[in-house]
């Protein structure tokens, strides 16, 4: 089957009219890109981000667009036909809709829930970990193995950020450790630490259905619920929460972005038994020299920092007083 995937750019604020009038049409479904939006979530959720690929900057740069589908058959042109003369009546009735003008590509049939998966390959990790996506072969191997699916959340093994803590989390266990994951995405880390030789670990995310996909992926690797708990929350605002995962860890791990890191910094220490490590990544270049600041500030002795395609890792040791 093929398809039409038809745009129409507008000024900014003809945009909700365009939508209008495609859903009187019995268009649903539709994509909207606006740059105004886009600057504004950015704005707004600045405590989850460190860095915005310049590349989808320049895209939405005075991006005002919506875009839908269409089948490539009769059916298909018939509604089309409609949506240009409701188009047409729309502009000289709302002059402030700008052009409003309309291009079409057409777009090949394809397993969109699954062609993602194309860009997943077995990774190996330091000197004992490999990384496998769950939709790849199996074969033969020395290494330890952690079998993923990372579903929508962020954890695959190929970022940076994550590579670091793996290859950090590879040499700190050692066997029996109590560990700790803030922020755990698809729950690479924790279960890593679990497949190296952890004992037992807690996760928890600010997005609950991670909790979901952090059991699957355990699962997937034979790891029981009796040695792994999860959890959606923020275990250092919710106390219910904080009493539930209570303290003497052996690593605290945080991969997530640099203002998050700062404010766990003076935070995370009572979490650890005495000689524990606490370590925190997802920190972008220009900001790592105010992250290694601020955890020093905090009492903290950066032991080893790591670094990869302009991201860093710290693995900290609490300052004997």
């Amino acid at each position: 089957m093929k398809w039409l995937a038809l745009h129409i750019d507008s000024a900014p604020a003809g945009l909700p009219l365009v939508c209008d009038m495609l859903d009187d049409c019995g268009i649903e479904g539709v994509v909207i890109e606006d740059e105004a939006d886009f600057q504004n979530f950015l704005e707004n959720n600045r405590q989850y981000w460190d860095y915005v690929d310049e590349e989808l900057t320049e895209k939405m740069r005075g991006k005002s667009r919506v875009t839908f589908y269409l089948e490539e058959n009769d059916a298909g042109f018939t509604k089309l036909a409609e949506v240009r003369i409701a188009l047409s009546a729309l502009k000289r009735a709302h002059p402030e809709t700008g052009m409003c003008h309309m291009t079409m590509d057409n777009v090949e049939d394809a397993d969109w829930e699954n062609n993602w998966k194309q860009f997943y390959k077995p990774m190996e990790i330091g000197e004992r970990l490999l990384v496998i996506p769950e939709w790849e072969k199996r074969g033969k191997t020395d290494r330890v193995t952690l079998i993923l699916n990372p579903g929508l959340t962020f954890g695959t093994g190929s970022h940076a950020t994550t590579r670091l803590c793996l290859t950090a989390l590879e040499r700190h266990i050692r066997g029996g450790e109590k560990v700790l994951d803030l922020g755990c995405g698809s729950g690479i880390l924790s279960i890593a630490a679990l497949r190296l030789g952890a004992s037992r670990a807690f996760a928890c995310d600010i997005d609950e259905k991670c909790v979901g996909v952090a059991y699957e992926n355990a699962a997937l690797n034979d790891i029981p619920r009796e040695v792994y708990t999860v959890r959606a929350g923020d275990l250092l605002s919710d106390k219910k929460l904080a009493r539930e995962f209570g303290g003497e860890y052996d690593i605290v791990v945080a991969n997530i972005v640099a203002d998050v890191i700062i404010a766990l910094a003076p935070q995370v220490r009572p979490l650890l038994k005495a000689g524990g490590i606490f370590l925190c990544s997802g920190i972008i270049d220009d900001r790592a020299a105010e992250v290694a600041d601020a955890l020093r500030a905090a009492g903290w002795e950066i032991a080893e920092e790591r670094s990869s395609e302009g991201w860093f890792s710290y693995l900290c040791l609490a300052k004997e007083a």
